[in-house]
């Protein structure tokens, strides 16, 4: 297995996986956003073939094995300051997730990390998450973030296990078809600042 740069060529793969990594979040969101035909997932699709914005596949890397692609992450560094602003204007179950957020500005933020089920237990996500921290120590970040469900226990043990701890929790905001309660969980990880790059 190796890590690459997503490809434009990887944007419906990168949808699937999104919307995954979010509990559906993203294709209830995509949904406003149809055109025509389309699906949710036909949109993410088209919004990860974007150039820019924090959904664009610039912004993910790849594992890939024998030019099959088993997962990917979306990551990316975190304004600092971060300015939340009025959160008026956001779908009630966007709103604490970006509040979590805005609680590591200027952190390596992870978005979104997922692997297709029948890649699963290859250690797909412990690669990416290594590559996200050499992406982090390359940009000069000296902590990463994510956030997780607190009833995705298997996840979470993984991040606990890689040295990411809880800074703090929101509420899950309900949808229709959403799955689980619980809690949003933000979790950083201190990166040894010896180890950070120039």
């Amino acid at each position: 297995m190796e890590i690459r740069d997503a490809l434009k060529s990887d944007s419906g793969d990168l949808a699937f996986l999104v919307n995954l990594a979010g509990d559906g979040i993203p294709a209830y969101l995509w949904k406003d956003k149809v055109e025509g035909d389309e699906s949710p997932l036909d949109v993410g699709a088209r919004r990860a073939a974007r150039e820019d914005g924090s959904f664009s596949y610039r912004n993910a890397r790849a594992c890939v094995e024998n030019d099959v692609l088993l997962g990917m992450m979306l990551s990316y560094r975190q304004p600092d300051p971060y300015e939340i602003g009025d959160l008026s204007g956001l779908p009630d179950v966007v709103r604490p997730l970006v509040e979590l957020e805005a609680g590591a500005p200027g952190s390596w933020y992870i978005n979104a990390i997922a692997t297709f089920e029948n890649h699963r237990g290859k250690g797909v996500a412990r690669l990416l998450l290594e590559d996200a921290e050499r992406q982090a120590q390359s940009d000069g970040c000296d902590r990463l973030s994510l956030i997780v469900a607190s009833e995705n226990p298997g996840a979470k043990r993984l991040y606990e296990k890689l040295g990411y701890r809880d800074i703090r929790a929101k509420q899950v905001i309900q949808f229709p078809g959403f799955a689980h309660g619980g809690d949003w969980v933000l979790m950083i990880k201190q990166i040894d600042a010896a180890r950070r790059a120039d």
